[in-house]
């Protein structure tokens, strides 16, 4: 019996020691230490022990945290290479998260511009909104962002940049800028402000004594497909023969919002967008009905239409025959999933992708226009909006020949 009893009382010990040492292995005899801490590497992952083992042994003390950042960095830099259609998936580290935690808030004001793609060039000027600080400043489309407050911007996430810009109302910031992206770097002080940005704007116009309506769709914010429906009722109402519906450098915004503004033109039923992902599954999206009757509409758009306007402009082209008119588009064509870390930073990760109506990923490529329709360099005119127009009042004619035909 005491045998057994000793028994038991050693096996406590034992593991009590165990528990002790895993966490104190420095207190062991080498040999002993040798075996708890080759258990303890076994368990860790490469990266953890490789972590470790730089904080415990290069000759330089580090800071564990700026070699975890860009362990993860790393990782997403692999990624980037071997995939190189996702330009999205990106790490971001504590204080980046709160900086854009805090520019999404609400409590933070802008300068008044959209902004498209950011490349080794610098990120490029979108929309400039008219009466803004960006507008007072002479900024206009087609300029470069290359530094924020004297920073170099030169690979970092767009939505991470947006966030540097943004802030306080009545404060300051500096941009560094290349005028139409080219020549010495321009510093320009712009002082925020609230920005109301207007959804959409419409007019009409006359081509070949027709009377066409534009409607520009600046944002797929919330309430874009309500704001789209009314813009199209306001040119019709003014006898609009046929509209163009400008989507240059709208960046996107929510995907519910691409499915309304589909649904002023699709028929209920019609496929706007599928979304094939490992983890999320497969989901087809579909108009909702309630359908504007409209008249002929050829879409147009940009090298900064991207993500829920690129999803737009498909579903129109796809299912309408709508014919698109300017450059090849964006190419977002992945959606992301932003997912919180355990050390306050988060990881962006691209978890699926947009397929069009007809099943093809935009995905690194883009939509491809029907009607090819680039702004030069230096152009006075809005070249393209008038090749729209041209495209749209063919448009117009041929369906006008039509009806008479039937």
């Amino acid at each position: 019996m005491k045998t057994a009893t000793l028994a038991v009382w050693a096996v406590i010990a034992g593991m009590a020691l165990g528990l002790w040492a895993g966490g104190h292995p420095d207190n062991l005899p080498d040999p002993l230490r040798e075996i708890f801490v080759a258990e303890e590497i076994q368990q860790q992952s490469v990266s953890d022990q490789a972590a470790d083992l730089i904080r415990d042994k290069y000759y330089r003390v580090t800071d564990p945290e700026k070699v975890q950042d860009s362990s993860v960095n790393g990782m997403v830099r692999q990624l980037r290479r071997q995939f190189r259609e996702d330009r999205f998936t990106h790490y971001f580290t504590p204080e980046q998260n709160q900086q854009l935690s805090e520019s999404l808030s609400g409590s933070f004001s802008g300068v008044g511009m959209t902004v498209g793609r950011n490349d080794r060039d610098g990120l490029e000027v979108g929309y400039v909104f008219r009466k803004s600080p960006a507008a007072d400043a002479g900024l206009k489309a087609g300029d470069v962002i290359v530094e924020v407050e004297g920073e170099s911007i030169k690979g970092e996430d767009v939505n991470l940049i947006v966030a540097k810009i943004k802030g306080p109302e009545g404060t300051d910031v500096t941009l560094g800028i290349r005028k139409g992206g080219k020549g010495e770097i321009e510093q320009v002080k712009l002082t925020r402000e609230e920005i109301r940005v207007p959804i959409t704007a419409n007019r009409i116009r006359e081509v070949d004594g027709r009377k066409l309506g534009y409607v520009q769709l600046t944002t797929f914010s919330q309430g874009a497909g309500l704001a789209l429906r009314r813009a199209v009722e306001r040119v019709i109402e003014k006898g609009a023969e046929g509209i163009v519906l400008d989507l240059r450098d709208n960046g996107g915004g929510l995907l519910e919002e691409a499915i309304y503004t589909s649904s002023v033109f699709l028929d209920e039923g019609d496929v706007v967008v599928e979304t094939n992902s490992r983890s999320e599954g497969d989901t087809t999206y579909e108009a909702i009905g309630g359908n504007l009757e409209t008249p002929p509409v050829v879409v147009l758009v940009n090298r900064n239409t991207a993500s829920a306007a690129e999803i737009l402009a498909a579903a129109l082209q796809t299912d309408m025959g709508t014919p698109v008119v300017g450059t090849r588009t964006f190419g977002k064509g992945l959606f992301q999933q932003v997912i919180d870390l355990s050390n306050g930073g988060s990881l962006e990760l691209s978890v699926g992708e947009f397929l069009t109506a007809d099943g093809v990923s935009l995905a690194g490529k883009g939509l491809k226009p029907d009607v090819f329709a680039p702004l030069p360099d230096g152009a006075t005119r809005d070249v393209q909006l008038n090749r729209a127009f041209g495209t749209l009042s063919d448009e117009v004619a041929a369906d006008a020949t039509s009806e008479q035909g039937e």
